[in-house]
């Protein structure tokens, strides 16, 4: 596991590149103590741990936070208030929107990436659709939120070079599934920035059992996705272990989703499942060289 610690902070008004640049590219000046990797300069988790709690936030997303770790994710991925953020298909629920869009609204952009418009996918309409009421709902906090359109190797979820930080959630396995996965990596690698980050996480497959290409199961080998951004050009970082969960034994019969939030054998077994808890998942960071 790969920690982070901020224990030293640039000064606020510091900009996303230079802030980016010391707290990744800088690695080898920035330890408080020869185990602590820092990757939070310049985070500010005050604001961070504020807007977890915040009103803003549904009860259904805030009850995850005990598997989704939220602030610890944004802090290990070095996410500063006056970046711009690209979200991956955060879904009719903004659990990340719900934190993100406040915290950028300010001095940053948070763009939401989410399906084409005119998808076929009665799934994706439904998330289009359930995003649009949450964001109109609350201009206060999301007024400032920018929409784009996902859909791998055609469209950009951002200007070529313009992006700060890419953030995408369990989302590769669809993509896998797909045939896409190779052209997502790409449209990250081109919206982002030199030195710009990209955090990913995933249902995390077993390293004894080799990987389905088309991850019918919902898990992903770590190193399979490692690969997936190095082909794409994007350097490794590092791991966090915040969301891992060694009870998540990775053999139901239909697959990730036997668990938490999702019980898709809904009656069955359902006990044993909750005590299982949410998937055991890895967090990576990559950079643009």
């Amino acid at each position: 596991m790969i920690s982070w610690n901020p224990c030293k902070r640039p000064a606020r008004r510091a900009s996303p590149a230079a802030t980016i640049g010391a707290a990744i590219l800088g690695l080898a000046a920035a330890f408080c103590g020869p185990q602590d990797a820092v990757f939070a300069q310049g985070v500010d988790s005050a604001s961070l741990q504020a807007l977890a709690a915040g009103a803003q936030r549904s009860e259904g997303n805030r009850a995850r936070d005990v598997y989704r770790h939220p602030v610890e994710l944004l802090t290990f991925f070095g996410v500063v208030d006056n970046a711009t953020v690209v979200e991956i298909l955060p879904g009719a629920s903004g659990y990340w929107t719900e934190i993100l869009a406040p915290y950028l609204k300010a001095r940053g952009r948070y763009i939401a990436a989410n399906p084409d418009k005119d998808t076929a996918s009665p799934e994706a309409q439904r998330d289009n659709q359930g995003f649009a009421v949450k964001i109109a709902a609350d201009p206060a906090d999301y007024g400032k939120v920018e929409v784009a359109e996902f859909h791998p190797g055609l469209k950009e979820v951002a200007p070529a070079g313009t992006a700060d930080f890419v953030l995408t959630f369990r989302n590769i396995h669809n993509w896998m599934a797909a045939g896409t996965a190779d052209q997502a990596f790409q449209t990250f690698f081109k919206a982002l920035k030199s030195g710009g980050v990209l955090g990913v996480e995933e249902h995390r497959g077993r390293a004894d059992q080799p990987q389905d290409p088309l991850a019918k199961s919902g898990y992903v080998r770590q190193d399979y996705a490692i690969a997936l951004a190095e082909a794409a050009g994007f350097k490794f970082v590092g791991a966090s272990e915040v969301n891992a969960n060694p009870k998540d034994t990775k053999d139901y019969p239909v697959g990730v989703w036997a668990l938490p939030p999702t019980y898709r054998l809904k009656d069955q077994d359902r006990e044993k499942y909750a005590a299982i808890g949410e998937s055991d998942r890895f967090v990576l960071k990559f950079v643009k060289p």
